[in-house]
C-alpha cells in the first residue's frame, strides 16, 4: 500500500510533467522502464508508481558503470521493474549489478528491493533508513552506515554520505567523482518545480543540507533529482534558496 505521502506529492507539477522531461534519447524503453544514458558509464532510470486520481508518476534513479562492474542508486518501483532493469545491465550491457544503494525510505526508492535480495545483490543505505522501511513494512535494506560509506565500482569510487535532513531526516547524497555527477534524489529539486512532497521533511535544515552538499562537491557537473529533468550545480543552489528562511 502506498503511503499517504505519495498523494501530497502528486499536488506540485514536478512529479508528473514526465511529457517533457528527461532527455529524448534513450538506451532502453518499455511500457515501464526507461533508461536515458547521460555519459559512456551513467544511465538514468526511470520507473513510475501508480496514485489514484493522478495516474502514473516517473521516478528517477541511477546506474553507473565501470570495468564490468554497475551500481544501482535507488530501485524500480516495484520488483518486476527491478528484474527489468536488472536483466538490461547483465544481458545487454554485460554488466555485473554488485551493489544498491538507497538514497531514503520512501517507496519510489525501495519498492523493487526484494528483487535485488533476491539474487544475492548487496544493499546499502543510511542506517536511519534501515529503520524507517522496516517501521513502514518495505523491504529493509541490509546493510546501514552511520555518515559516509565508499563504495569501489571497477577502478572507480562511489562516495555516499549522509550530509543533513531535507526530504526526509534519513536522505544522502551519492556522488561519482569519475563523472563530475551527484544522485541527490528527492531531497533535490528540478529547475522551476515546488516544494513537494513534506510529509517527512524537515523544512528548517533543508536549505542548510544542500549548502553542506554544493561545498563539498565543488566540481558537480550533473545533479539528478528524484523526479523530472537532471541539471547541474544550479538545481542545488535552486533547492537550497526555495527553503532558505525568509
Amino acid at each position: 500500500m502506498y503511503r499517504k505521502s505519495f498523494y501530497a506529492l502528486l499536488v506540485v507539477a514536478l512529479v508528473f510533467v514526465h511529457g517533457r522531461s528527461q532527455k529524448t534519447t534513450t538506451a532502453y524503453s518499455s511500457e515501464n522502464l526507461k533508461i536515458i544514458p547521460l555519459t559512456e558509464h551513467s544511465f538514468i532510470h526511470i520507473s513510475y508508481l501508480y496514485v489514484p486520481e493522478y495516474g502514473r508518476v516517473a521516478c528517477n534513479g541511477l546506474i553507473y558503470m565501470n570495468s564490468g562492474e554497475a551500481v544501482v542508486f535507488d530501485t524500480p518501483t516495484n520488483d518486476a521493474v527491478s528484474e527489468e532493469l536488472i536483466q538490461w545491465i547483465t544481458e545487454t550491457k554485460e554488466h555485473q549489478v554488485t551493489a544498491v544503494v538507497i538514497n531514503h525510505f520512501h517507496n519510489d526508492c525501495v519498492g523493487g528491493l526484494a528483487a535485488f535480495h533476491k539474487l544475492d545483490i548487496p544493499s546499502y543505505a543510511n542506517q536511519q533508513t534501515l529503520v524507517l522501511a522496516k517501521q513502514e513494512g518495505y523491504t529493509v535494506p541490509k546493510v546501514g552506515f552511520e555518515a559516509k560509506m565508499e563504495l569501489k565500482v571497477g577502478n572507480q569510487i562511489v562516495l555516499n554520505q549522509f550530509f543533513g535532513e531535507a526530504h526526509t531526516r534519513d536522505n544522502i547524497a551519492s556522488y561519482i567523482p569519475s563523472e563530475a555527477l551527484l544522485f541527490g534524489g528527492c531531497a533535490v529539486k528540478s529547475m522551476s518545480a515546488g516544494k513537494g512532497n513534506l510529509e517527512d521533511a524537515n523544512i528548517a535544515e533543508w536549505s542548510a543540507t544542500m549548502e553542506k552538499i554544493k561545498k563539498t562537491y565543488p566540481h558537480i557537473q550533473t545533479v539528478i533529482p528524484g523526479h523530472v529533468d537532471p541539471g547541474g550545480i544550479e538545481l542545488l543552489e535552486y533547492t537550497r534558496d526555495m527553503f532558505k528562511k525568509k
